[in-house]
């Protein structure tokens, strides 16, 4: 299958969309470091917010609520992102039709970029109150629909790309973004938390990662518009059909295929958030552990979440992308059952907690993204994979921190078990129909 296409042998017109192209083959090496860049910056705006949840919003947003309520208000502004995501891939798909991709991609990555260094200078609850609060959720829905609209087609041109042996190796790729943003994040906040005091850190010194991200998003939109701006991607993305549809049209045809993708990848969303933001809020809460040493050990465990990653595109190009899915997804529900034990277990059962559950998410999430993408029409993957990647993070991941979080506090450790264990039998169920409609069709 041939993955270049020579843009000299193409009419590209003079539209607007072209000014500022060049005229250069686009390699898959150079789709793959897009991708990588493009996730990575994404997922480090992710993680800031992330671990400010744990660390600073209940102490800066919420310091009417004890520490757990706090937390818990914090993690429910924490999902207005992922309720927002859908609809801002709705509104920048249409900004896409009406403009063009480049100026999609640019709104959406300011607005991402803004939205996030506009936490920043957010006033604290002593200075303006409830209005602090709500300014925080704005801005908080403003970074969902920014990364709705960041959906630029890269993975799903890199796996349409790659040779039919080698889709689980192409596929992992963008999903390497994941922890590389969890270790810069982390390492930020894990250096803040060791050289500043508490008074320091509350006041300023957390707004810090924040203008880092904004920096970081604009280094990745010109990498990625370098990228997307030329002749041979438009060409490539027309060819494969991965343009915008209406969504309407695309949810009545495709819809079964949008549920059964969001729900397949359910474990390991799932398995995400109980992996790296669970427990922090729950070292913070209940435990004596330096945060700051804490945070260095979850950057191991992303480290191990890496090589994992790497190694389910070896695995899945053996012995195929759901059949993986569906194995990983039983070792999470069994890990499901250890849940207790361990971060009930100390340091050590929580070392050990941490470095299993980043290395079976590795594993799992490695594969995650489009498992079952190849089953939507061509004229219908380009939007489908955006709207499947924006429900499996809405359904699996959006309120875990929340629901985990509340679970344990009121219940006991036992309920995350529960959790975690109905997330892995959401993936088997969803990969199992899958399986059950491909041989009746």
């Amino acid at each position: 299958m041939a993955t270049t296409y020579d843009a000299a042998q193409h009419d590209i017109g003079d539209g607007p969309r072209n000014l500022n192209t060049r005229n250069t083959h686009i390699a898959p090496g150079e789709i793959a470091i897009g991708v990588i860049i493009g996730r990575t910056s994404e997922y480090f705006d992710f993680f800031v917010y992330a671990i400010a949840s744990v660390l600073v919003f209940p102490a800066v947003f919420f310091p009417f609520a004890d520490k757990l309520e706090g937390t818990l208000y914090a993690f429910t502004i924490f999902s207005f992102a992922f309720l927002a995501r859908p609809f801002g891939t709705v509104l920048f798909m249409e900004a896409q039709k009406r403009l063009s991709r480049e100026a999609k991609l640019t709104i959406a990555l300011f607005l991402l970029g803004g939205s996030t260094a506009g936490i920043a200078f957010l006033p604290a609850y002593a200075d303006l109150g409830v209005t602090a609060i709500i300014m925080l959720s704005l801005l908080r829905i403003g970074q969902g629909i920014a990364l709705g609209g960041a959906w630029d087609g890269l993975p799903s041109l890199l796996a349409l790309n790659a040779p039919p042996n080698k889709r689980g190796w192409y596929a992992m790729l963008g999903q390497l973004g994941a922890p590389t943003g969890f270790i810069i994040a982390a390492g930020l906040f894990s250096y803040l938390l060791l050289e500043l005091s508490q008074q320091d850190f509350l006041e300023w010194g957390w707004r810090y990662p924040f203008y880092v991200a904004f920096a970081i998003n604009v280094v990745a939109l010109f990498a990625r518009l370098r990228l997307i701006s030329t002749p041979e991607y438009t060409h490539l993305l027309d060819d494969r059909e991965l343009q915008p549809t209406n969504i309407v049209e695309m949810t009545q045809s495709q819809g079964r295929n949008v549920a059964i993708g969001a729900l397949a990848a359910l474990a390991s969303y799932a398995l995400f958030h109980l992996v790296t933001v669970f427990p922090l809020s729950w070292i913070n809460l209940y435990s004596t552990r330096s945060l700051s040493h804490f945070l260095v050990v979850q950057m191991m465990g992303a480290a191990i979440a890496m090589v994992g990653i790497v190694l389910s595109g070896i695995v899945a190009d053996r012995f195929g992308r759901r059949t993986t899915l569906g194995t990983l997804a039983v070792l999470i529900a069994v890990f499901s059952g250890f849940v207790p034990t361990l971060m009930d277990g100390g340091d050590l059962g929580q070392d050990i907690f941490i470095m299993v559950g980043f290395g079976l998410l590795g594993l799992s999430y490695g594969q995650a993204a489009g498992a079952v993408s190849a089953n939507f029409l061509p004229k219908y993957r380009y939007t489908g994979a955006a709207l499947t990647s924006d429900l499996a993070w809405l359904v699996g991941a959006a309120f875990a921190p929340l629901v985990a979080l509340g679970l344990s506090a009121h219940f006991g450790l036992g309920y995350v078990s529960l959790y975690l264990l109905s997330g892995a039998v959401g993936s088997l169920a969803a990969l199992s129909l899958n399986r059950a409609l491909e041989i009746r069709n």
